[in-house]
């Protein structure tokens, strides 16, 4: 492993899996659908190999998926969509150097999409060039198994499938594998990785801190959108034979063996047909990972491991997360003060002026109507899931990316729209392009993921001094058209909301059917 050497004009590296043929491109050299593990189905995945030089041009198959995706939404979160299959264990590779002692920062990406659904190029702004070129560091996206074929536990009905509830993140494991073997030949640094995900993917990340044998695969992690409390999955002490004996009796499968080798169109659809009713009477149905020897639980529930705190975090949210998918329903720029106020009595009830209070002392430069459109999902077990963290010792550093677009009235900002940012791509994805915003936002935001994925801090010459959270306290980066670091700034604005609405679950989102 290690030489690099020339194929018809290309560079052709020796990895552990095989030699691998990507291309040149503007200054980048790019490697697409490395296949970095394979896995029967239900099976834990075991490393690639191949012979010959293999093709790394095209990405890779991505996970089948439960629903056919149907185009929706795409201005505000514009999407790709691409050939589907089970042996989908691939990854992608940005590069702007192939110097084995160039020890670059590495990122690696895992996409929303919950546990079910998305791809490590679903969304257009996943593409990899800006943090090659631009941030001189390295990304690599993956794909892994997803929903039934990730995450059904077999393990009652037999020891090759002992880990069956867990395969799709046995998969993000072998993939930190392979980059820790590998990534060195691409111009990386195998001791400074950094996982980063949004949506599910931010989920993913914490995950990834809970399992022991993803230890010393990486070294930071971001989590963009994806903490919220309880246990959407309701497993429990529970295990699959209750699912697992349903979607026999309703394919007419008398051997568990016989969903190995089933169509996965008849799997799913099983699957489909009587997972419903197990959920609706309290039972275990799978769906993301399960708490075992393996995986060592959610935070919340099991606490942070050891290793876990050695792990610096930076995690946060955006304002409106879910509740701005919708249109707007007015014009709120032509609301006078008593409209507003009214419009907001219409949730808040009595309590609706105490709540606008609030609001403004948080939001100043707001209009009051959108206290409304604030999130209630997933910001407070954000900042809670910060403070735990430094409680145990680990460094958090919070964020809310509270951007105004100006779009339908002046939209605030939804699940997903700070990915381009993230990813220095915002002038790949038309809405951002808001005149003298955009490109002092991204520099901000750009900049602390690369100065986080560097040191282990997002401090930068282009923003305030960012203060981790504490047990107690908790500072955030508001990342706006004037970026600010805020204090313990929107606890009266949920404090008073609280008063008069239940706080939002990961449930109540499942509910809405709002998606991805």
């Amino acid at each position: 492993m290690g030489k690099i050497f020339d194929y018809d004009g290309v560079a052709v590296l020796h990895t552990t899996s095989g030699d691998l043929k990507g291309y040149f491109y503007d200054g980048v050299y790019i490697y697409k659908g490395i296949p970095y593990a394979y896995a029967d189905r239900f099976r834990m995945p075991v490393p690639s190999k191949w012979d010959g030089v293999k093709d790394a041009t095209n990405y890779g198959f991505v996970c089948p998926l439960q629903n056919q995706d149907t185009p929706n939404g795409e201005l505000m979160v514009p999407h790709r969509y691409w050939p589907q299959d089970e042996h989908c264990q691939s990854l992608n590779i940005w590069t702007n150097k192939l110097d084995p002692e160039a020890k670059k920062p590495v990122l690696v990406w895992f996409h929303g999409g919950g546990y079910a659904a998305g791809s490590s190029i679903e969304q257009v702004a996943y593409d990899g060039v800006s943090i090659a070129k631009k941030g001189d560091s390295i990304l690599v996206s993956v794909n892994h198994r997803l929903n039934i074929l990730g995450y059904l536990d077999l393990s009652p009905f037999g020891e090759k499938y002992k880990n069956s509830a867990n395969a799709g993140h046995a998969d993000m494991v072998a993939a930190l594998q392979w980059v820790h073997d590998n990534i060195a030949l691409f111009g990386g640094d195998p001791e400074n990785v950094t996982i980063f995900g949004q949506s599910g993917g931010g989920m993913k990340v914490i995950d990834l801190m809970q399992i022991p044998s993803a230890d010393g695969l990486f070294q930071k992690g971001l989590v963009m959108s994806g903490v919220m409390e309880g246990d959407p999955l309701g497993a429990g002490e529970k295990d699959g034979t209750e699912i697992v004996t349903a979607m026999m009796k309703e394919l007419g499968f008398d051997d568990v063996a016989q969903l190995e080798t089933v169509p996965y169109p008849q799997l799913a659809a099983a699957y489909a047909k009587v997972s419903p009713a197990i959920a609706q009477n309290g039972g275990y149905i799978g769906g993301g990972p399960k708490k075992g020897d393996y995986f060592c639980g959610n935070p919340f529930d099991a606490g942070f491991r050891e290793h876990a705190h050695q792990i610096p975090m930076m995690i946060g949210t955006v304002y409106g997360e879910f509740a701005t998918f919708a249109p707007a329903a007015y014009d709120k720029n032509k609301l006078t003060a008593e409209e507003i106020l009214e419009i907001l009595k219409k949730v808040y009830g009595d309590n609706a002026e105490k709540v606008l209070d609030a609001f403004k002392e948080a939001y100043p430069e707001k209009n009051g109507v959108d206290v409304l459109a604030i999130d209630r999902a997933m910001r407070e077990p954000t900042v809670k899931l910060a403070k735990l963290f430094a409680k145990g010792g680990g460094k958090a550093y919070l964020y809310n990316f509270a951007l105004e677009f100006p779009f339908q009235h002046g939209k605030p900002a939804w699940h997903c729209s700070d990915i381009p940012y993230f990813f220095g791509n915002a002038d790949l994805v038309e809405i951002c392009g808001i005149p003298d915003v955009s490109d002092k936002l991204e520099s901000e935001i750009f900049g602390a993921l690369l100065a986080f994925a560097k040191n282990g801090n997002p401090d930068h010459e282009g923003l305030p001094h960012w203060p981790e959270a504490e047990a107690e306290d908790a500072d955030t980066m508001v990342f706006d058209r004037k970026t600010e670091v805020k204090h313990n700034y929107d606890d009266k604005v949920f404090a008073e909301i609280n008063k008069v609405l239940k706080p939002w679950s990961f449930m109540d989102m499942m509910a809405d059917n709002i998606q991805h």
